[in-house]
């Protein structure tokens, strides 16, 4: 006899027990091209909401004043008036503005800190401890901004996807693939093998406005006279057998009626579970 539960399935091993089985309910660049960690920010690319302040030697109407990036790209200073900003490195906006302070200053010597980084946000969805909204401030990987999100969750899938804007390129994995818009690329990752390191190229580079998304892992519920009832992720595996998911709840109690156990499997567009008896 056949014991294997296919995916989608929900098991009963034992009587009167039900074994349940669910899915997830439910200017472009070359990414990693800012470093806000190393060169003190001087090669972080500005954008729209970032709020900087400059220090320009001998004017003093600008310096130490906090200024924000408009949602034009722009910022407006005394003097210099206003500068483009969105695009730039830091270090390419302080060029800029003493390029405008010349006609009043004598070799202006021009100094800007990124005081809040607004501009390049990063998803990170799904099974992990902390899921929402996190800016880049600089050049992050795939595994930085897990460890951002507190890391995946136990019951997280073994595979996760990133999904960039095509303004980025395309992600620099084999499996990526364009969606048919045009307008995002998607790849996915096994997260046994980034975590393990056991092949580094899946610890990309990430890029402005990526979503990282980690699918909850399928899983199989062992429920009634078994000595560990619960929900057990079956990680890489599409279908385990009745005799595996009864090892992972370890084994039945004495109580149990092996003769009369089921198996509850969902059916396609129908509420009512297909009902399989089996004989353990």
């Amino acid at each position: 006899m056949n014991r294997a539960s296919g995916l989608g399935a929900v098991v009963l091993l034992m009587l009167p027990a039900v074994v349940g089985w669910a899915e997830t309910p439910n200017g472009p660049g070359a990414c990693g091209s800012t470093d806000a960690a190393g060169n003190g920010h001087s090669t972080y690319v500005l954008g729209p909401n970032d709020r900087i302040t400059v220090q320009a030697l001998h004017a003093p109407d600008i310096s130490a004043q906090p200024y924000r990036v408009d949602s034009t790209g722009y910022v407006t200073l005394p003097l210099a008036e206003r500068v483009k900003a969105a695009g730039l490195t830091v270090e390419q906006f302080e060029e800029e503005v003493a390029t405008r302070l010349k006609p009043y200053i004598l070799e202006p010597q021009v100094s800007v800190s990124v005081t809040e980084f607004k501009s390049q946000p990063v998803s990170v969805v799904g099974s992990v401890k902390n899921p929402g909204v996190y800016q880049l401030e600089g050049s992050k990987t795939l595994l930085e901004m897990l460890s951002l999100s507190g890391g995946v969750a136990p019951e997280a899938s073994d595979t996760l996807t990133v999904t960039r804007q095509a303004i980025w390129g395309r992600i620099p994995l084999t499996n990526a693939r364009q969606d048919p818009s045009g307008d995002v690329t998607v790849g996915t990752v096994s997260l046994r093998t980034l975590m393990d390191a056991k092949n580094p190229t899946g610890n990309i580079a990430i890029c402005p406005n990526d979503v990282i998304t980690v699918p909850r892992a399928r899983l199989v519920y062992v429920i009634g006279e078994v000595h560990k009832p619960g929900g057990f992720v079956l990680r890489d595996q599409e279908t385990t057998s009745v005799l595996q998911a009864l090892s992972m709840a370890e084994g039945l109690m004495r109580t149990a009626a092996p003769t009369a156990a089921r198996i509850l499997r969902p059916q396609p567009n129908q509420a009512r579970r297909l009902e399989i008896l089996v004989n353990l």
